[in-house]
């Protein structure tokens, strides 16, 4: 289905030029934009079930010249396409979709709920329920026939037994016969090809046998073969929905729009799509908030629990940043909008979990390979069986058909399809549960190989909020002082001496200004005060009654010609840092700290947490020399890191993790975010990460066992079509159960519900109960 419904067969081209404008138009109008050059576009393909339809899809999208990476995302039918802006017709996406047989639609993420919430469940399992009624029928007439009914009984019974399993067999069939069309439309092969043939063939004997007056009929085997190859769909069906339900929970966080608070005061409803930067939203109590925003009126609670993983109510003010998908709890405020619904923190999210899928991984490329093989190989097979069949019996078509039949169901490598990207889902369902996103299905593969782990030291074992544990500074007009210059800089150990100071500020304090490197430096009546490195400050001091017993690390004050005062300023470990490190040294794997930081500063969190090898002064660049020297050893490195600095570390390491709160270049440049403070999160998605590998080998072993065993057996006549059925559903639904063991086992905080990630109703109090109920 084109985007534009008004093409006709063969148009004349001066309209298919118009049509195509129109087409080009739309695309352009639904991509976001990811730099100057590039732009993706993503499309909903409800037709995409296997594999087979992943490649097609794939390679026919990629093989347009200004198209630069595609990828098709199974549970989510959704495929992304990234092409460059200029470099050809975009339409052409829109037709070469088309032409693969796939009908498809635009995405939409204000209605991607709606989007998944479709009917195929709904139709799959009515037509189950037919193709049982009807196995059940016929299967009582077969008895009949088996249990001696002959003559013009038993053809009484076989055109009965006909009559039903006709319209049931092209009715129920009819997801595999509309998929095996598409596909041969296209000129591809994809499984249900085979899986159709093996069905009409066996439908078409029974009507053959019926016909001619033959003593056996095979309706009763082709109902109950549809039966259970139905069965077998309906689950796979079912267990992807599942997969994908917590990008579809997301989704249902999304506000539809918002109401727009316009320049005259006056308020109207605008859709999400509509929403742009700069512009004022209002958010009433009951709302999510639409896109984010900066507080800009008003005061109230909010739930981030998407945002934070903690449940506990969050008051926001003027000048607090929310985050789309946070619900508003008490109280009317207005925001300003930040950054328009597609480059939202919710979007985010679920562009980080669509990504598990999507990850082209060695595994993945290794299923990718022989599903590839797979389809003409089925064909192969079921042919070389049928003549060979021919040969051995001296020309029994019946028999030999009926092995072709029992090779093509068999052979189907729906397991093998399944083995690594319903593991890869569930694993990012995980750890998604407890506040971990991965940006790359990839990304589980590389985790559980590293056998070193590097952290930064600031904001990731630390809190990164630096205190002053002790002064020498008195009580006197100098604290007030000092106070006014501290409240005056932006830097961290500043704000800490600004908190530590009880005292209101004092003295009038004049041509304030910020020295990059040193520190902040005022006028007071006529004195210059500083507040800054101890060696800047005694530039100004007299310093012979300094304290020499603080730490040299810390900072000073000081009034021009008078004696400094001293700021001991420490960071505190995270309270589970020390857990963390115990869990990790329990692997085997070396640990390492690696920081801009000061030695002492260094040194002393290494030694809280027992960490024999650190490194201090890094630069980013010493950060990525150690990474590469570490990696040509044959070592591969887990950086975790939250800063600027650590960017290009994250960016170098074979995997790496960062916190939520880390700057944006460090967010974007690692594999793993997690959205808690917990920095648990590693040794939890490290194990998770090696579950999953454990996993993924054991449903590849699985699937070779499954067709080692099932082919020959099948080419040798001793497996009928119905057994053949069977089995093949029985191995997928073997290897999609193997892959939900991932969801055993403990989490690393039970403070949200772990169902939703929501928060938690009895940490409110009556009146928010209220409001989130109405909402």
């Amino acid at each position: 289905m084109h985007l534009d419904a008004r093409h006709s067969e063969n148009p004349p081209l001066a309209q298919k030029q118009v049509y195509d404008n129109i087409a080009e138009c739309e695309l352009l109008a639904s991509s976001s934009v990811i730099d100057e050059k590039n732009y993706q576009t993503d499309f909903i393909v409800p037709g995409m079930h296997c594999i087979s339809c992943i490649r097609s899809l794939e390679n026919n999208i990629g093989k347009l010249p200004f198209v630069s990476q595609v990828r098709a995302n199974l549970s989510l039918k959704k495929v992304s396409v990234v092409w460059r802006k200029g470099a050809g017709n975009i339409s052409k996406i829109d037709h070469t979709i088309s032409d693969a047989g796939f009908e498809h639609s635009l995405f939409d993420l204000a209605n991607t709920a709606d989007v998944h919430s479709d009917n195929s469940s709904k139709n799959l399992l009515i037509a189950l329920a037919v193709a049982g009624f009807a196995a059940v029928n016929i299967m009582l007439l077969s008895i009949s026939v088996w249990a001696g009914a002959d003559g013009e009984t038993a053809k009484l019974f076989h055109l009965i037994s006909g009559v039903i399993a006709v319209p049931a067999v092209l009715f129920s069939g009819r997801p595999f016969y509309h998929s095996a069309l598409s596909a041969l439309k296209a000129k591809r092969l994809n499984m249900d090809v085979p899986i159709s043939l093996a069905v009409l063939m066996a439908l078409g004997m029974s009507i053959y046998e019926s016909m001619v007056g033959g003593r056996e009929a095979y309706f009763d085997a082709a109902v109950t073969l549809l039966f259970f190859l139905l069965i077998g769909r309906y689950l796979d069906n079912l267990m992807r929905e599942k997969a994908r339900n917590s990008v579809v929970q997301l989704s249902r966080l999304s506000a539809k729009g918002a109401t727009l608070v316009s320049k005259n005061a006056s308020t109207s409803y605008i859709g999400l799509n509509e929403i742009q930067p700069d512009m004022v939203l209002r958010i009433k109590p009951g709302e999510r908030v639409a896109v984010d925003g900066v507080v800009i009126k008003g005061r109230s609670d909010m739930d981030r629990s998407l945002v934070t993983g903690e449940s506990v109510p969050v008051v926001v003010k003027t000048g607090s940043q929310v985050e789309a998908g946070t619900m508003n709890l008490t109280g009317l405020i207005d925001i300003r909008v930040l950054r328009d619904a597609s480059h939202s923190f919710l979007a985010e999210i679920t562009r980080l979990m669509e990504a598990a899928e999507n990850g082209r991984g060695r595994f993945t490329r290794i299923a990718d390979k022989m599903a590839q093989i797979y389809a003409p190989a089925v064909h192969l097979l079921a042919a070389l069986a049928f003549i060979g069949w021919m040969i051995v019996t001296g020309g029994d078509w019946h028999l030999s058909v009926y092995v072709a039949i029992s090779v093509l169901i068999i052979t189907c490598p729906c397991a093998l399809g399944l083995a690594v990207p319903v593991v890869h889902v569930i694993g990012a369902r995980r750890l998604f549960k407890e506040g971990i996103l991965i940006r790359d299905g990839s990304g589980f593969e590389r985790l559980e190989e590293v056998d070193r782990i590097m952290f930064d030291k600031t904001g990731t074992l630390t809190n990164g909020r630096p205190k002053v544990k002790a002064s020498t500074i008195g009580e006197d007009s100098q604290a007030g002082i000092a106070k006014a210059l501290a409240v005056n800089s932006s830097h961290p150990f500043s704000r800490a001496v600004a908190d530590y100071l009880t005292q209101p500020q004092s003295g009038v304090v004049e041509n304030i200004e910020e020295v990059p490197g040193a520190g902040v430096e005022g006028w007071v009546n006529g004195t210059l005060a500083r507040l800054g490195e101890i060696n800047w400050v005694k530039e100004i001091a007299c310093v012979e009654n300094r304290n020499d017993q603080l730490s040299a690390t810390g900072l000073g004050f000081a009034l021009a010609g008078s004696p400094i005062a001293r700021f001991d300023i420490d960071e505190e470990l995270r309270s589970e840092a020390p857990e963390t490190i115990t869990e990790l040294t329990r692997t085997g794997i070396a640990l390492e700290i690696i920081s801009g930081d000061s030695s002492d500063r260094v040194t002393k969190v290494a030694q809280q947490l027992g960490v024999s090898e650190f490194r201090y002064g890094q630069s980013p660049t010493d950060k990525i020399e150690r990474i590469n020297q570490v990696q040509m050893a044959g070592d591969k490195v887990l950086m975790v890191g939250d800063g600027l600095n650590d960017s290009p570390a994250l960016a170098a390491a074979h995997v790496s993790i960062a916190p939520a709160d880390a700057c944006d270049i460090a967010r974007q440049s690692a594999d793993f975010v997690f959205t808690r403070q917990s920095l648990l999160a590693v040794p939890f998605t490290l194990k998770i990460a090696k579950r999953t590998g454990r996993l993924v080998r054991q449903n590849f072993a699985l699937a070779i066992a499954y067709n080692s065993v099932a082919i020959p057996f099948a080419m040798a006549g001793y497996i009928t079509p119905l057994i053949a059925a069977i089995a093949m559903s029985a191995s997928s639904i073997v290897v999609v159960a193997n892959s939900m063991r991932l969801n055993a086992g403990g989490g690393i905080g039970k403070t949200t519900d772990t169902k939703t990630g929501n928060l938690s109703m009895d940490k409110l109090n009556s009146n928010q109960k209220t409001v989130v109920e109405q909402a």
